[in-house]
């Protein structure tokens, strides 16, 4: 490993598993300190924090829910009194209810806001009095914010609120030399995506794996490798931005092309001669 990230500081929300966990352990290997979020499962964020020391780097796991300001508040805290500073913050934990808009109560409305769109503005709000060096922002969103799909209108309108602020704090945060972007991922092979086709009435996923061009759904280490990248020296004249990890998907429409027949069918790749 290069050690890239030595003497770094990285505040990952909601990092005991899936795209947290694995950018927490890359991130690590690379020399870094990572503060490993968690709500509810202490022994996932302990195996995180273990194996992040394997790998040579530091790591602490904390106790925060997000959805809670306290809980915030809390988990800033606890960065400052172990490290004293922070270079990054990546706001990846989220929920939500997965309902038709006619069908969302208050609560629905509440709770999604409370666990998408203020962890991000607060968190931020934070991590500026602590990145006393410049650092990066970075949040997880989802191609809900560009696309209207079944049952996702709450959360995919939050993901696009998220992205709007994305944009706002790279233009106020850029004179404290903090650049701050986003990664929208599309189909991510996840707990939550087996959950979210797992739902009664549900569109076969099979069916919706066939409209992205790459054939496949993302993977936890695709998230994070976009994300690790956003963090990185290489990515430093970029902010503002959001980065589209979906295969292809997003840029893909109706007809498509494993819809069509012959002459219009894509043959097999042409060779020379």
């Amino acid at each position: 490993m290069s050690g890239k990230y030595d003497g770094k500081i990285a505040l990952i929300t909601g990092s005991s598993r899936g795209i947290g966990r694995h950018l927490a352990l890359a991130l690590a290997a690379e020399g870094a300190a990572v503060v490993v979020n968690y709500r509810e499962n202490a022994d996932l964020a302990d195996g995180v924090v273990a194996e992040a020391r394997r790998l040579g780097g530091r790591a602490i796991s904390v106790k925060a829910d997000v959805e809670d300001p306290a809980g915030i508040a809390g988990l800033f805290d606890a960065v400052a009194a172990e490290y004293g500073r922070l270079d990054y913050f990546v706001n990846n934990a989220a929920a939500s209810a997965f309902k038709k808009i006619v069908d969302l109560k208050i609560h629905h409305l509440d709770r999604s806001y409370a666990m998408n769109v203020r962890p991000f503005v607060l968190g931020a709000q934070e991590a500026v009095k602590l990145m006393d060096d410049g650092g990066r922002i970075v949040a997880v969103t989802s191609y809900g914010s560009m696309r209207g799909f079944a049952s996702y209108a709450v959360l995919g309108s939050y993901k696009a609120a998220v992205e709007s602020f994305i944009r706002y704090m790279a233009v106020e945060f850029a004179g404290y030399g903090i650049n701050v972007n986003g990664v929208n991922g599309g189909l991510i092979q996840s707990d939550s995506l087996e959950y979210f086709y797992a739902m009664p009435g549900m569109a076969p996923i099979e069916r919706v794996l066939e409209t992205i061009p790459l054939g496949r759904p993302g993977t936890v280490a695709d998230m994070a490798n976009a994300i690790e990248f956003l963090l990185s020296p290489n990515s430093a004249y970029m902010t503002g931005q959001t980065l589209v990890v979906d295969g292809g998907m997003t840029v893909a429409a109706a007809p498509y092309y494993h819809d069509v027949t012959d002459p219009l069918r894509l043959p097999e790749r042409p060779t020379r001669g």
